[in-house]
């Protein structure tokens, strides 16, 4: 988001209570602290909220469904390294074959770089 300009927040969807307290601890750490790969102050210029909101599925809300659907093929892209090839022929494999050509950050070589390294819009 920071890259092209953006701001939002984060919602995730609701596991129960006490993994949905950890998770907003970890978040918060990661607000507070940043990571090893990115310092906090880029999460606090691109994010619009430094809590996490955290939702039960029965809300139905699109993108917690959509962030469902797209987050297995996601992983599966990672798995294989950004090789089309070694993808499934099915569901997973056409959607993580979308990701592979649209949205994952690329190395010169036109690799994906890292593990589910992407840039949605």
């Amino acid at each position: 988001m920071r890259r092209r300009g953006f701001k939002g927040d984060v919602m995730a969807e609701s596991r129960g209570k006490k993994e949905d307290m950890r998770l907003k601890t970890s978040f918060s750490g990661i607000w507070e602290r940043g990571t090893d790969l990115m310092e906090a102050q880029q999460f606090q210029e691109s994010l619009t909220s430094k809590k996490l909101r955290v939702k039960p599925k029965a809300n139905n809300i699109a993108g917690l469904q959509l962030a469902g659907i797209v987050a297995y093929p996601a992983w599966k892209v990672g798995s294989v390294q950004g090789n089309v090839d070694a993808l499934p022929n099915n569901f997973t494999g056409r959607i993580g074959s979308l990701l592979i050509n649209a949205k994952f950050d690329r190395n010169s070589a036109g690799g994906v770089m890292g593990w589910g390294l992407k840039c949605l819009p």
